[in-house]
């Protein structure tokens, strides 16, 4: 069952709500003796989780189906970097990330059990045999868990008020809905959606034509060098036009100083490794929902563009850590401090401010 997109969480007796956590979502088949992990693309996952197969394998229930995420904890925290690490084809290398981090199985459905199917039940009464399912099974489980869910709209907006480094935002699903495999209309989620300005330091034209397919955007590391960490391509199709126009007439090797596009990665393509690189003179704020490993995990939504040409030795740069993300900005080779950067914010709108008087008069 998929949930599509909305901007607010709903409201009503008809909602149950869930934390929509930061993990890969999978499908737990047990079968006595027999058990598989898929993903939501119906890909296998038990290789990289022989963690988790054993930890089913200890439940007292011999046959079910159920659906849950897998997370990872690393410092208190979830750590979605430690899963795409489990995706690895050295088994020795999974057992050995698996022993330093173990998985947690984090479940919110129940589709069979003792070969009888939930599929059709509303899921209001999916929830009851899910808790009480776990009630008899997994008591001693330490790495299996039930996920919360509520009735209670205000629980809900507290829990999305909270979302950002565990919690990915809030799923919402219909209690007189069965279960809707592959389909959208049963469940809503709602996720924080974060803004950042990035550097544009390169483009791909689109496949097969002299337009621009997506912007390469880039952030300033500590070692003061341009960075790639994603991209942008939710242009309209007059937009491709004037995006085209304005970054050919940029194009300026070496675009990206520090890591650029296009290197080697189990994702990787023939096509991932062809771009263009400009003169790191625009900025543009986008929308995204993660940032990690150095990296929007997604693609970002384009908001605005920003010509720097004013500021010529001065650069927006967003530096992301651990624990905070804060903003700077970064004259020539000069790192200032949060109050410098208010200061020089302050400074640069009075100058606009004044400029647009003198223009007034």
């Amino acid at each position: 069952m998929e949930a599509r997109p909305v901007e607010e969480i709903p409201a009503g007796d008809a909602w149950q709500y869930e934390p929509k956590w930061d993990g890969f979502r999978c499908l737990a088949f047990r079968d006595r003796e027999k058990i598989y992990l898929q993903s939501k693309a119906g890909q296998p996952l038990a290789r990289y989780f022989p963690d988790v197969v054993d930890n089913l394998a200890k439940l007292p229930q011999q046959q079910f189906v159920l659906d849950g995420e897998l997370v990872i904890p690393v410092s208190g925290a979830l750590s979605f970097d430690e899963l795409q690490l489990r995706l690895h084809p050295a088994a020795s290398r999974v057992q050995k990330l698996a022993a330093a981090h173990p998985a947690v199985y984090v479940i919110f459905d129940l589709l069979a059990e003792n070969g009888q199917s939930h599929l059709k039940l509303l899921l209001r009464e999916r929830r009851r045999l899910l808790e009480k399912f776990a009630r008899s099974n997994m008591r001693s489980s330490k790495n299996i868990r039930l996920s919360p869910a509520t009735t209670d709209y205000r629980v809900a907006s507290n829990w999305f008020r909270k979302s950002g480094r565990d919690l990915d935002g809030i799923i919402a699903k219909r209690l007189d809905a069965a279960y809707a495999s592959g389909e959208r209309r049963a469940a809503v989620k709602v996720k924080q959606v974060r803004t950042a300005d990035c550097v544009v330091g390169g483009y791909r034209y689109a496949t097969g034509k002299r337009v621009i397919g997506s912007l390469l955007l880039g952030l300033y590391g500590d070692d003061g060098l341009l960075h790639h960490v994603g991209f942008t391509s939710s242009f309209t199709k007059s937009e491709r036009r004037e995006l085209t126009k304005k970054f050919e007439a940029l194009k300026k090797p070496p675009g990206f100083t520090g890591n650029a596009p296009g290197g080697p990665s189990r994702w990787s393509t023939e096509r991932s490794g062809e771009w263009e690189p400009v003169s790191p003179e625009m900025v543009v704020e986008v929308a995204y929902d993660h940032f990690t490993g150095g990296r929007f995990r997604h693609g970002t939504k384009l908001l605005r563009c920003v010509l720097t040409k004013r500021l010529p030795s001065a650069r927006w740069i967003r530096w992301s850590t651990a624990k905070a993300s804060r903003w700077r900005f970064c004259d020539g080779f000069t790192i200032l401090t949060h109050a410098e950067t208010l200061e020089r914010i302050a400074q640069l709108c009075a100058d606009q401010v004044a400029l647009m008087l003198s223009r007034r008069r």
